[in-house]
């Protein structure tokens, strides 16, 4: 393994960086946001590489209970297709194995849904036996 996985806080200008390499503007836009609501989150895990580097954060926000959201998995992009985001996702829900309900929301891609079948994760409009659904509202 090139990289370690840890739970911690990266510092303001680590995450600017990270979340800047793939260019999430949502996030980079807006410095003070982005520090705060990672600071906010219920857990964070990241991968760094054999030299400190980060390379990967994964986060969710949770009651501990009942539910764990899933807000984000992002790795550097030149770090990518090494298996770092799986093991980051493996990692929080292993974490989270006692929370009765995982959620996420992503984007349409074809290699989204496979990676995240993979883990046993069931899009909301396939759930049996009863369908669910799930509502967004941007702002």
């Amino acid at each position: 393994m090139d990289y370690v996985i840890t739970a911690e806080i990266p510092t303001a200008d680590e995450l600017i960086e990270l979340y800047g390499s793939v260019e999430w503007t949502a996030y980079t836009d807006d410095h003070a946001a982005l520090v705060a609501a990672v600071d906010g989150s219920f857990c964070v895990l990241t991968a760094r590489n054999a030299v400190g580097k980060l390379v990967g954060l994964a986060r969710t926000f949770s009651d501990g209970y009942t539910i764990a959201y899933i807000q984000d998995i992002v790795v550097s992009a030149e770090h990518q297709r090494l298996g770092i985001g799986g093991a980051l996702l493996d990692e929080l829900l292993h974490r989270t194995e006692r929370i009765r309900q995982v959620v996420l929301l992503t984007d349409g891609e074809h290699a989204q849904r496979a990676f995240y079948e993979s883990r046993k994760f069931t899009e909301a409009h396939d759930f049996a036996p009863h369908q669910l659904r799930s509502f967004v509202r941007f702002r």
